[in-house]
């Protein structure tokens, strides 16, 4: 009696498919970036075949500029809170199943040195391209092939019954699973694309309204003129937009507000919106003022405590009425310095655009796609992972341990 053997799944074609067919994978991982190589090795450790296809010059190219150079690749503590989405479960799963320590041991294996800054934001101490060497020796180790400079002509998504097929400029690949790790559409100059997004569409996955994130805001007119006099200046302050307040640095710009505070209120900010700016966080200051003014006290010194020369300065010259000497003012008068002081609304007119982003807000609709595995539950065979999901962290490191949790969630199935 001869025994039964089961076929080779990449082996029961449809005729579209077999006809076409150069080579043969377990896994076709689409985009060489954080999530996509996270994800290549996982699977590949795993025993499957993977290759990695990536339109772009170079592998990683985000993680490279990302963090000055040096890349903030996680944080001490994530938690589901620190996304954002519109389903607050969705990130759970994967999150706890591939932790910071668990990429920290990585990283640590690979002998990278890092540095542990503010707020818990972990970076690499000399170069983030150290990062990117870990992830690509990880690939190899693992069997995974990379190609770049490798543009996607066509995909046949893979089904449960037959597999897929990828045509490249110079071959086709079957492969029984698809993952999709292209990115979102901020910083285009490392051609990023809305490929991801546009074949979601094609599966009929719902696309929520992508937009930029983590992105400076513009101003103009009188606002404009206030922060190019202080461009390359930066302090502590609370901004505040509907019901979100951030407290962390401002930095003035030539076009108008950036630094950690503005890019994480900017996630929340909505065109026409008003922004409040509590320039003096830390202080009560109609208590500081009455008290000055019992002193007879100067309020420029008493603001050069806290801010720069040129700021005070700015500030002054932007409320020109302004009593200088406190000894004279009345309450009225100190109850609308301190206003200003601590409420302060500005209005910007646009953000910067996906050119100065650092993430794209919005995606694929994660109700059809499973957060355990991040498979789509109408195509099994596809998953979607990183950036191009409705899924968005805050300014941390946030983002990129999304992009492991959620790489590891999907090669541990793939």
């Amino acid at each position: 009696m001869t025994p039964h053997t089961e076929k080779n799944p990449l082996d029961r074609m449809g005729d579209k498919v077999a006809k076409n067919v150069d080579e043969r994978v377990d896994v076709v991982v689409m985009g060489a970036g954080a999530a996509g190589l996270m994800c290549a090795a996982t699977a590949g450790f795993r025993g499957r075949k993977v290759l990695v296809l990536d339109h772009a010059p170079k592998a990683a190219a985000k993680i490279r500029i990302s963090g000055g150079g040096q890349c903030n690749f996680t944080n001490r503590t994530v938690t589901p809170e620190d996304y954002i989405c519109a389903n607050p479960h969705f990130v759970k799963s994967a999150l706890a199943r591939f932790t910071p320590e668990d990429f920290l041991a990585l990283v640590e294996l690979h002998g990278i040195e890092y540095e542990e800054r503010d707020q818990g934001k972990l970076f690499c101490a000399q170069r983030a391209g150290d990062l990117i060497h870990m992830l690509q020796t990880q690939a190899k180790w693992a069997g995974a092939e990379i190609r770049v400079k490798t543009p996607v002509q066509s995909v046949i998504a893979p089904t449960q019954n037959a597999p897929g097929l990828v045509k490249t400029d110079s071959t086709n690949i079957a492969c029984e699973t698809l993952v999709v790790a292209t990115g979102g559409k901020a910083y285009p100059k490392l051609k990023a694309t809305d490929w991801g997004l546009r074949f979601a569409e094609q599966l009929g996955l719902s696309v929520r309204p992508t937009r930029p994130g983590l992105v400076p805001l513009h101003l103009d007119g009188a606002a404009l003129a206030f922060c190019q006099s202080l461009a390359g200046n930066s302090l502590p302050v609370a901004l505040q937009t509907a019901d979100r307040q951030v407290r962390d640095q401002l930095l003035f710009t030539h076009q108008g507000l950036s630094g950690p505070a503005v890019l994480q209120l900017s996630n929340y900010w909505q065109p026409g919106q008003v922004v409040q700016i509590d320039w003096l966080p830390s202080q009560n200051a109609l208590e500081a003022l009455k008290a000055l003014r019992g002193e007879n006290g100067r309020l420029d010194r008493w603001l050069q405590t806290f801010w720069p020369k040129k700021m005070v300065q700015a500030w002054l010259k932007w409320y020109p009425d302004t009593p200088i000497n406190l000894g004279e003012a009345n309450n009225e008068s100190l109850e609308a310095i301190a206003r200003e002081l601590h409420s302060a609304s500005w209005y910007p007119v646009a953000d910067g655009g996906y050119d100065k982003a650092e993430v794209m807000l919005g995606g694929v609709d994660t109700d059809a796609i499973s957060s355990k595995t991040l498979a789509v539950k109408t195509h099994p065979k596809v998953h979607f992972i990183g950036e191009v999901l409705d899924v968005t962290g805050r300014l941390g490191g946030y983002n990129f341990q999304w992009a492991w949790a959620s790489g590891h969630a999907a090669g541990s199935v793939a």
